[in-house]
Order: structure tokens, then C-alpha cells, then sequence
């Protein structure tokens, strides 16, 4: 089968990576050709771990993949065209912008030459797949495609690891036919035993933004959790790990911290909610995850500058930028919101990052980056950890004891145990302690 893809970003350049992998002849297509060019040099456009490695090995090696500006040219002999676009929120009610995804189902129309399948991978309401096919069915006839909703649950920072090794694959289809070409695509990972759903469109849909979503409420809950810990001398890691010994709860995503950020939990779970609106039908629990979600950075903040006893040219450290680790990725950071509340009230910011600095500079250019996480630490009044990186897991604190006394610690992740800032003589305060 040779496969199309619609979309260099995050999804579509994993997905295709990965089917190229598989050992299917792949070309992914984008309409910038700069792009195009450095993928085709395979320099990958933001960090993940392994993609340059698969970039090099099927681009040059065993030429399974190409990159293109051609649309056309790209989707005329392809069995499979993947629709692999972005889908941000279009206004403030969180409603998705499908636009991209309406413009290259029109371009695809106009220039199928054979029976293929156009799957929507791009995370879309329900009802958005049958929306393409009514799109495409103005120029085509209906005999000479499908369309099918296979979405993607890839995590940045393991995205590899998840496509080669998922929880699930999950296809919405109309027919057996191309449930069936569908299942023949994933055939690599039967040796996995990879469990593959087979369901309506509308049910695909729907279990994508769900399982966002539901993810994103463990996320809020166990925070919520940790405040009143916080309140009452408890500890939530304790709490946690009691809860998620449980196997009706599940220990993963109960790890408190400041707030679910990055590309797809603020927006799908947004998303979600107007889509229920729009249908009718109270996703009010939805509502209330997002609404403590975007107040608790300014809750973190204040505590921050409370205990710290933060004024106008004082100057904090913020180690970590991206919204999670193993990732360039900065959208909705956290850790750049609490930097600009910081920054608002006359605060210094000198921060560290791995690989996100560069993309933090970008969108904030009111702090000062660090060549490492021990000169961002010289000099300072407080230290926030902002993002779990492993480095920062094994930090030599005497070391940083040198240049700095009377810090304040603010492990917002919970990497530490307090003993041992105690110990040195600093103040510590984790997240739901």
C-alpha cells in the first residue's frame, strides 16, 4: 500500500515516520517549502526522541519516505491518504477550528484517480469525518472512496514508542471493506497482539476527545486533592498511591503538579465541551476541569510569592519551560504562565530548559536563559521546578549552596523529599505537602 499524508506537524510526521517503519511507501506533504526542504535533509522540526534516527534511516536508506509540496501529485496513486492537520481552538468557547481540515478535503477531491480511504487522524468533533466525505462526494463518486476516523493517541516525548506500541488502535468505519484495508495497514502490529476497535465514525470521534478529557479530569481532580492536603498536613503522594492501588482508579495521571498544559488536553477538553452544547448535553463536570485548570497558576503563583516574600527586582529561578518532558513543546506551559504572572508584578526570571528555550524565547523574551541549570540557580531568591526533567532530578544542591544562601524551593512536581532541603538549611514546599 502506498500511504499520503496530509500535514508535517507533530501527528502527521510521527505517523508517517512510523508507517515507513512498518515498511510502507510514504510521502507526507506540506505546503511550506522550507519545511518540505529540512525534513527532506532530515532535520526534524522540533525534538523527539528517535524521529531524526527514523528520519535518516528512510529518507536515505531505504527511500520509504519522501517529503512533497505536491498535493496532487502526492494522493493520485495513493491507496490510503491521512488528513493529519492542525485543529486549534477557533474562539474562546473552545469550539475546534476545522477549517484546515475543510480546504484539504477540497484538494483531495480534486485529484483521487483511484478507489482510496481518507482517514481523519487530526482530532476532530464528532461528526467531522462524514463532513469530509460530503466534501469530497461533490466531485467524486461515491464507489471510488471511503473515509474512515482512525485517531492518534500519541504522547509527546514517547510518541515512537506509542504508535510501534499502542494501548489500542482504533478504527470508525461506515464498511467492511475498509475496516478491513484498515486492519490489513496495522497488520505489523498484530504480533503485538495490539487490541484493534473496530466501531462507528461517530464512536472513533467521540473516544478521542473522551479520553482526553478524562485524562485531563484525573489531572485537576488529584490537584484539587493535593490543595486540601495542603490544608490539612496530609500528603497527596501518599494519597495517590493509596488511591491507585485501586485498579478501578489506576495510578497513572494522579500526579499532582500545576495543571495539564500543551497541545491537545486544553483544547480538547474545550472542544469537547462545545461539542456537547452544541448537542444539547451537560458536560458541566468538563466545565469545572477546565475552569480550575487555567485559575491554578495564579493560585501557584501567589503562594510562590508569599512564601518566598517576592517584591518588585527580586529575581527567581524557573527550571524547566516545555509543558512536560522530553519535548520542545511550550504551549500552555505552565511554567511560562507562572513565569509571565512572575514578570507582571517586577519579578526576575532566570531560567533553564534542556531543549525548549529557544521556543520559551519566542513566546515570552522577559526572562534570562542560562547555559545550565547551576548558573540559573546562582544569585537567586527562590527555585521554582517547573518540569520534570530528568536532569533536575539529581541536582547537587552544595553545589548550588556556594553562590546561593536562604533559598526557597517550589517543587511544584514533586522530584524531592523535603528532608533533604531541610537538612542544607532551605526552605521547601512541594505540591499537595
Amino acid at each position: 500500500m502506498k500511504l499520503a499524508i496530509m500535514g508535517t506537524g507533530y501527528v502527521g510526521l510521527i505517523t508517517g515516520a512510523c508507517f515507513a517503519e512498518f515498511g510502507y511507501q510514504t510521502v507526507c506533504v506540506d505546503k511550506d517549502s522550507n519545511r518540505v526542504n529540512e525534513l527532506n535533509d532530515s532535520k526534524c522540526p522540533f525534538y523527539e526522541p528517535g524521529i531524526e534516527d527514523l528520519l535518516d534511516k528512510h529518507l536515505n536508506k531505504t527511500k520509504l519516505l519522501t517529503f512533497s509540496n505536491s498535493l496532487a501529485e502526492s494522493v493520485k496513486d495513493s491507496d490510503i491518504i491521512f488528513i493529519t492537520v492542525g485543529t486549534p481552538s477557533k474562539r474562546l468557547d473552545g469550539e475546534a477550528d476545522l477549517s484546515y481540515v475543510w480546504n484539504v478535503a477540497e484538494e483531495i477531491s480534486e485529484h483521487i484517480s483511484k478507489y482510496c480511504i481518507i482517514v481523519t487522524k487530526s482530532t476532530v468533533p464528532v461528526g467531522t469525518t462524514k463532513e469530509v466525505k460530503k466534501i469530497i462526494l461533490k466531485k467524486i463518486n461515491k464507489e471510488n472512496f471511503d473515509v474512515v476516523s482512525n485517531p492518534e493517541f500519541l504522547r509527546e516525548g514517547s510518541a515512537i514508542s506509542d504508535f510501534m506500541r499502542p494501548d489500542r488502535v482504533v478504527i470508525g468505519s461506515e464498511n467492511n471493506k475498509s475496516a478491513d484495508i484498515m486492519r490489513e495497514l496495522y497488520r505489523p502490529l498484530y504480533l503485538l497482539e495490539t487490541p484493534i476497535i473496530s466501531v462507528s465514525i461517530e464512536s472513533s470521534e467521540i473516544i478521542k476527545y473522551a479520553s482526553n478529557s478524562f485524562l485531563a479530569t484525573k489531572i485537576s481532580f488529584i490537584n484539587q486533592v493535593a490543595d486540601l492536603c495542603e490544608s490539612v498536613g496530609a500528603d497527596v503522594q501518599d494519597v495517590a498511591r493509596g488511591m491507585g492501588i485501586d485498579k478501578r482508579i489506576g495510578s497513572k495521571f494522579l500526579h499532582a503538579g500545576p495543571g495539564y498544559g500543551g497541545s491537545c488536553f486544553p483544547k480538547d477538553v474545550k472542544a469537547f465541551i462545545s461539542t456537547g452544547e452544541k448537542n444539547g448535553t451537560d458536560l458541566s463536570i468538563l466545565s469545572a476541569v477546565d475552569s480550575f485548570n487555567e485559575n491554578r497558576v495564579q493560585l501557584l503563583t501567589d503562594k510562590i510569592v508569599k512564601k518566598s516574600k517576592l517584591k518588585k527586582g527580586d529575581t527567581v529561578t524557573l527550571l524547566g519551560l516545555s509543558f512536560k518532558p522530553n519535548t520542545d513543546d511550550v504551549r500552555n506551559s505552565t511554567s511560562l504562565k507562572i513565569s509571565k504572572l512572575l514578570s507582571d508584578q517586577g519579578i526576575n526570571i532566570k531560567s533553564y530548559d534542556p531543549e525548549a528555550m529557544k521556543n520559551a524565547k519566542l513566546e515570552n523574551n522577559e526572562f534570562i536563559l542560562c547555559k545550565d541549570a547551576y548558573e540559573a540557580c546562582k544569585n537567586t531568591k527562590a527555585i521554582i521546578i517547573g518540569t520534570e526533567w530528568n536532569e533536575f532530578r539529581a541536582l547537587d544542591f552544595n553545589k548550588i549552596k556556594e553562590n546561593t544562601k536562604n533559598l526557597v524551593i517550589f517543587d511544584l512536581r514533586n522530584i524531592y523529599n523535603a528532608k533533604d532541603f531541610i537538612e542544607l538549611g532551605f526552605e521547601y514546599y512541594g505540591t499537595g505537602k
